[in-house]
């Protein structure tokens, strides 16, 4: 369950023209009790997204940190929106870490122990045939422990700035980048007092 939850995003970072749609052949998985709590976790993960995408919170913080955000991106090709977007998100994941509401321990642990040779069944019946890419992917994400990474709000700035090189060739600066972490900071302290609503909220409407 917790591997299908992450997989959508997984595929993506794994090679980004990847294009998976298991829930429209949800029958096929019905009969091996690992590949449906895989596609349970996909189908949380798709609902989530629905609702953070469409919430009053998502729409608000995004906003205000697009305008924190706006002097970082003088003079650089990054989209504004689209860095306050990924940048909103990670700040949630890193106040999920600090606060001690995620154990990033348990997660990657969680990750480790997850039926391989099912997930493997489970993209081929999904129509990815060659799955070498993806457990490449996989077994570097679990090794590396990324997500202690995040703990620290300079890590995050980076990350933006490896994610904003998929799409733009030299998207920041390191002085840009040095802003761009004090920006984040402001805005995590700022979001602190606010951030469990978005969780509750979404828990609420799944249930």
């Amino acid at each position: 369950m917790v591997l299908g939850v992450v997989l959508p995003d997984f595929i993506k970072n794994a090679k980004k023209d990847y294009n998976l749609y298991p829930l429209k052949i949800r029958h096929l998985f019905e009969d091996e009790p690992h590949q449906i709590s895989i596609l349970n976790g996909w189908k949380k993960h798709i609902e989530v997204d629905q609702i953070f995408h469409s919430s009053k919170f998502f729409q608000q913080h995004t906003a205000e940190l697009k305008q924190l955000i706006l002097p970082s991106c003088e003079n650089s090709p990054v989209k504004p929106f689209f860095l306050a977007h990924i940048g909103l998100e990670l700040v949630l994941d890193h106040l999920l870490a600090t606060e001690g509401l995620v154990n990033i321990n348990t997660f990657y642990d969680q990750l480790s122990r997850a039926n391989k040779t099912a997930l493997n069944d489970f993209l081929h019946t999904s129509s990815l045939n060659d799955t070498d890419v993806f457990f490449s992917f996989l077994n570097s994400f679990i090794s590396s422990r990324y997500l202690f990474s995040y703990q620290k709000v300079e890590n995050i700035a980076y990350a933006l700035n490896r994610i904003c090189m998929r799409l733009w060739n030299n998207p920041f600066s390191e002085e840009q980048l040095h802003q761009l972490t004090g920006q984040l900071e402001e805005f995590k302290n700022h979001l602190k007092n606010d951030y469990l609503s978005i969780f509750n909220d979404i828990e609420g409407r799944l249930k």
